[in-house]
Order: C-alpha cells, then sequence, then structure tokens
C-alpha cells in the first residue's frame, strides 16, 4: 500500500521549496505548484525504504495560507458568479417566452430585456 504525504510549498525567490511532512529532510523546489507532486513522487522513488510505489502515493500540496485565502476567495466568487450567469439566462428565457406569449414583439422584449431584438428572439423561442 502506498503512503500519504503532504508536500508543504513555499514561495521563495521565483521558486517553490518543497518539504515533505512524513519525510524529515525530503526537499525538493520547482519553479510551478502544478509540478510539486511529480517532484515529490521522483524524490520518494530515491528511498524505496520509505515509499515503495511512489507513483501511486497520495500527495496533497500545502501552500501558505496567505496566497491559497485569495486564491479561494477568488474561485468561489467565479462560481458565484458562474451560478448567477445560469440562473439569469433561464430568467432571461422565461421572461422573453412569457413576453412573446403575451403577444408583445421582439423589439419591445428586447428593449425592455436589454438585449437585442435577435437575441429576445432566440430567447422566446429556446
Amino acid at each position: 500500500m502506498s503512503g500519504v504525504y503532504t508536500a508543504r510549498a513555499t514561495r521563495e525567490e521565483g521558486w517553490w521549496t518543497v518539504t515533505v511532512d512524513e519525510v524529515p529532510g525530503l526537499f525538493t523546489q520547482t519553479r510551478r505548484l502544478d509540478q510539486i507532486e511529480d517532484m515529490v513522487r521522483d524524490a520518494l522513488a530515491l528511498f524505496p525504504e520509505i515509499e515503495a510505489d511512489p507513483e501511486n502515493a497520495a500527495i496533497s500540496t500545502a501552500v501558505e495560507a496567505d496566497i491559497t485565502a485569495p486564491a479561494e476567495t477568488a474561485r468561489q466568487l467565479r462560481a458565484a458568479a458562474e451560478q448567477a450567469q445560469i440562473e439569469a439566462t433561464k430568467a432571461m428565457t422565461a421572461t422573453a417566452k412569457l413576453l412573446s406569449s403575451r403577444g408583445l414583439p421582439y423589439r419591445d422584449i428586447g428593449h425592455l430585456l436589454g438585449v437585442s431584438f435577435q437575441q429576445a428572439q432566440k430567447l422566446a423561442t429556446a
């Protein structure tokens, strides 16, 4: 069975320096975060007595909170914006269909919804 490892990454002079909690003294570095797991696996391969199967080892990367916190906030906001866009599209479509069923022309629907009459037609007939 492969081990579970936590790679702690710290940014220093353009490099990510990486230590592994479960293997004191194991150190590696890389330019990019997406390379950390491969670098840790390569380092573990040098120590078969510690990890017999580095390719299947579970490696999680822990990055300093002052870096990850704003990135997590940005990801959450992006996800919320994507969800809001989905809801807005549904509302626009439902409204265009409703107004069209009441006999309003596409130009008026477009004006009310703040879109072109062509977009209003697409929404109403979707």
